[in-house]
C-alpha cells in the first residue's frame, strides 16, 4: 500500500484529506508543518507528500526545497490557496511535481496523486529501497533519511547487488566478474577493502547488515523493525 504524508495547518481539510485517502487504500500520515513532515520522514517511509504552501514553522516551499537539497525524489503535490503564475511557478522551480488550487475537489486530488504515484513508479524501476534506504542506480546515490552517502561507483555496486538479492551468499569470484569484468585483474582482496568501505561509510544505517561467509564471500541481510 502506497504512504501519503499530509502536510496542512487547516485541520478540517487536512482531515478530510486523510479520510479520502484512507477511503482509497492509501497509508497515510499527517503534520501541521514542514518540521513536523520532516520529522515523520526521519523515521517512516514515504511514497508522496500533499502539502499546504503558507504554514507556520516551516511553509511548503521550505520543506520542498528542504527535501529537494537532501536529493530526495518523492512526489510532492502542493496545495494552496496561492493561485498566480508567479506562486506555481516558485513551486514547481523548487521541484514541486504538481500544484492545486484551494477549494480543493477531492476526487481530482485522487486522481492527481495516482498518476504522480505511477509516473513516480516509473521512474523507481532503477531504484531499490529497503526501508528509509533508497539506492538510485541511475543518480550512482544512497540515501538514508535526510543524508546523502558517498559511494564510489564499484562500492555502490556491491551494495546494490547484495541488496538486490538479500540473504543469497554471492562468493569473492562472482562479485568481481560481475563488478570488475572477467578479465579483470582484481582479486579478492580487492572485495574486501570495498566491502570494509561500505560498510565503514554506512555504519549508522539499520537497515541492513553485510555478513562475512568466511572462506566463501558475502550476504546482506535485511534487518526487521
Amino acid at each position: 500500500m502506497f504512504k501519503v504524508l499530509v502536510v496542512e495547518d487547516d485541520k478540517n481539510l487536512r482531515k478530510l484529506m486523510i479520510t479520502y485517502l484512507k477511503k482509497n487504500e492509501y497509508v497515510t500520515y499527517e503534520a501541521t508543518n514542514g518540521i513536523e513532515a520532516l520529522e515523520i520522514m526521519d523515521t517512516n517511509y514515504v511514497d508522496l507528500i500533499i502539502s499546504d504552501i503558507m504554514m507556520k514553522e516551516m511553509d511548503g516551499y521550505e520543506l520542498t526545497k528542504s527535501l529537494r537539497d537532501a536529493n530526495y525524489t518523492i512526489p510532492i503535490l502542493l496545495v494552496t490557496a496561492k493561485s498566480t503564475i508567479e506562486d506555481k511557478k516558485e513551486g514547481f522551480l523548487l521541484g514541486a511535481d504538481d500544484y492545486m488550487v484551494k477549494p480543493i475537489n477531492m476526487e481530482e486530488l485522487l486522481l492527481r496523486v495516482k498518476v504522480l504515484l505511477r509516473r513516480a513508479n516509473a521512474a523507481n524501476e532503477t531504484k531499490l529501497i529497503v526501508g528509509n534506504l533508497i539506492l538510485d542506480y541511475k543518480q550512482i546515490s544512497v540515501v538514508y533519511k535526510t543524508h546523502n552517502y558517498q559511494l564510489t561507483q564499484k562500492e555502490f555496486q556491491l551494495l546494490y547487488k547484495l541488496l538486490s538479492v538479500p540473504n543469497t551468499i554471492f562468493t569473492r569470484q562472482e562479485l568481481i566478474e560481475e563488478i570488475w569484468g572477467l578479465e579483470s585483474d582484481s582479486d579478492y582482496r580487492t572485495v574486501d577493502v570495498h566491502i570494509k568501505r561500505v560498510r565503514e561509510k554506512l555504519k549508522n544505517v539499520r537497515e541492513f547488515e553485510i555478513v562475512t561467509i568466511r572462506g566463501i564471500g558475502y550476504k546482506a541481510i535485511i534487518k526487521k523493525d
